[in-house]
């Protein structure tokens, strides 16, 4: 089969006229599925909770109270997690320091014998 000479000047080296060649997918960045997919999952439970509540307003409502909900759950558990991690993290460096000061007494009396 005889190809014009536009088609082999197209061509990129594959060998063949631009249509017989495999098609190149350009993904999306993935980021913006998922941004897409969480919006698509907002809007459904937005009309599921409208039909329920039998208004947008009421469904929107419920949401509202449910985030409000896990923001004050969070913040008060914050200050609590806190002093405790604080607490494990002193109890490590109280232990790395015990270890490191018996690592040098026992270094300091290898260095007498």
């Amino acid at each position: 089969m005889r190809f014009s000479q536009p088609v082999r000047m197209a061509d990129d080296g594959d060998g063949g006229p631009i249509w017989s060649r495999p098609k190149r997918r350009r993904g999306a960045n993935p980021l913006v599925g998922v941004v897409v997919t969480l919006l698509a999952i907002f809007g459904v439970l937005t009309a599921g909770l409208g039909i329920k509540e039998k208004s947008l307003a009421g469904g929107g409502a419920v949401m509202d109270g449910w985030i409000a909900a896990g923001v004050s759950k969070v913040r008060g558990e914050a200050p609590v997690v806190a002093d405790r991690a604080a607490d494990a993290a002193g109890a490590a460096a109280n232990k790395a320091g015990d270890a490191a000061q018996a690592g040098a007494a026992a270094a300091t009396e290898e260095l007498k014998k």
